[in-house]
């Protein structure tokens, strides 16, 4: 038989001091920022309605206080304000409609327009070497505003995905958005 092992007294810890600062081996890349959108704030609560929506907001600002890159007459690119990778931008229309075929025709065409565009201004003032391009139509498919549409314009760069989103969930971005914008915007093809 084995010897007896000297038993270990278990230790209820301080409920005060549960995650309150014990050293650990994990660092910390706080983004307090992140919470709003957590929390669901200024996003619109159904497909009709446009009260709060961010996309309906941000085109009554000025250029560089709504984060945009280039105006249209049906449609907008903007950058996104939580970027899954610096210069990630988002076309959309100005109209307030949640599904893709609600668009017109006219809206449609300015829409696949300003994806090209977005692709050039992209390439030119960051050197993107590739793109995910895509709509998360409702919200079962991911989209965090499914009440207003929007495309997904993603820039990606050769080893641009590393250790920090897988694991520790969280995105490096090297550049201040409003940096970001006024490059995109200088960069933005006029036709």
């Amino acid at each position: 038989m084995p010897p007896d092992e000297p038993s270990t007294p278990e230790v209820t810890p301080d409920p005060d001091e549960i995650f309150a600062g014990v050293p650990d081996a994990f660092g910390r890349l706080w983004t307090p920022h992140r919470m709003a959108y957590i929390k669901g704030e200024g996003k619109p609560s159904g497909p009709g309605e446009d009260e709060g929506c961010p996309f309906c907001h941000a085109p009554t600002l000025s250029d560089a206080d709504g984060l945009i890159v280039a105006r249209g007459s049906l449609v907008y690119a903007v950058l996104n304000l939580y970027p899954y990778n610096a210069g990630h931008v988002l076309i959309c229309p100005y109209r307030h409609l949640a599904d893709y075929i609600e668009l017109t025709p006219a809206e449609t065409a300015e829409f696949s327009e300003f994806t090209s565009r977005a692709i050039r201004a992209l390439r030119q003032a960051s050197g993107s070497q590739g793109f995910n391009i895509g709509i998360n139509l409702g919200s079962v498919a991911g989209a965090g505003i499914a009440a207003h549409l929007h495309q997904h314009v993603v820039p990606r760069w050769g080893g641009d995905t590393n250790f920090m989103p897988v694991v520790g969930y969280t995105r490096v971005l090297p550049q201040l958005l409003a940096d970001t914008r006024k490059l995109l915007a200088e960069a933005w093809p006029r036709t």
